[in-house]
């Protein structure tokens, strides 16, 4: 089971390695021929930069449209950025010392992923409109990123495996030093959760993360009277 959850987790970095460097390729290469800046919007670099930030970290424009459904995702991200950053204990020896800090709040974090995305498929079905327009990924997404958050929760909570030979296997596997994995059904379960939200992601309509970088909505300057808009491909053919 060791070496087949190493070739699979190898396997998963590769995908979502290589996945989402083409996707960011071509959201970078894809023509934006028109100024559509959401307004009121910067009109300036350093405007634009910190409309971003308030964007990506303040979720502003949700939080100005549906309040409720700002709470729940914010719970969500809230919640799985600090679950990511607790979980840099199993891939460091030793562990850096914020890491350590913020240990005790992990679980909470759990549990407070689990409510964001309850929130949020709540949503999925009660809500007609949003409703109309869901689709099976939609909701598989939701399923999956739940199970993952449910399963890791339950080894703390009902099934407790051993987090020392977690962590043995996976730096093992950044020395190309294989570990054994402890033999943990739960364990299992949420590996091959993990392993497929990694390989499913760039694929999937997760890429709205780093995608809003490169909505042009939100990353343009309205300075439209001040200088003239005109892509690439139309500046060409003018010449």
């Amino acid at each position: 089971m060791s070496l087949l959850f190493a070739l699979l987790f190898y396997l998963a970095i590769l995908v979502l390695a290589l996945g989402l460097g083409y996707k960011v390729y071509d959201f970078a290469r894809t023509p934006a021929p028109l100024l559509i800046p959401t307004t009121p919007a910067p009109t300036t670099q350093g405007g634009v930069a910190l409309r971003m930030a308030r964007e990506v970290f303040l979720f502003e424009s949700l939080f100005k449209s549906n309040l409720w459904i700002w709470g729940a995702g914010m719970m969500f991200h809230a919640g799985l950025a600090l679950v990511l950053i607790r979980h840099l204990r199993y891939f460091t020896e030793p562990v850096w010392s914020w890491v350590a800090l913020i240990q005790p709040f992990g679980i909470y974090a759990g549990l407070l992923m689990g409510a964001g995305l309850c929130g949020l498929w709540i949503r999925r079905i009660f809500v007609e409109r949003i409703r109309y327009i869901s689709t099976p990924s939609d909701h598989l997404m939701l399923a999956l990123l739940l199970a993952i958050a449910a399963s890791g929760l339950s080894m703390k909570f009902i099934s407790h495996t051993d987090i020392v030979g977690v962590k043995n296997f996976f730096l093992g596997m950044m020395h190309l030093n294989l570990q054994p994995l402890p033999a943990d059904g739960v364990l299992y379960l949420h590996l091959l959760l993990v392993a497929a939200l990694m390989l499913i992601f760039p694929f999937s309509k997760l890429l709205h993360a780093p995608g809003v970088f490169f909505s042009p909505s939100r990353n343009q300057i309205d300075n439209p009277r001040e200088k003239r808009h005109i892509a690439p491909w139309a500046a060409d053919l003018e010449k």
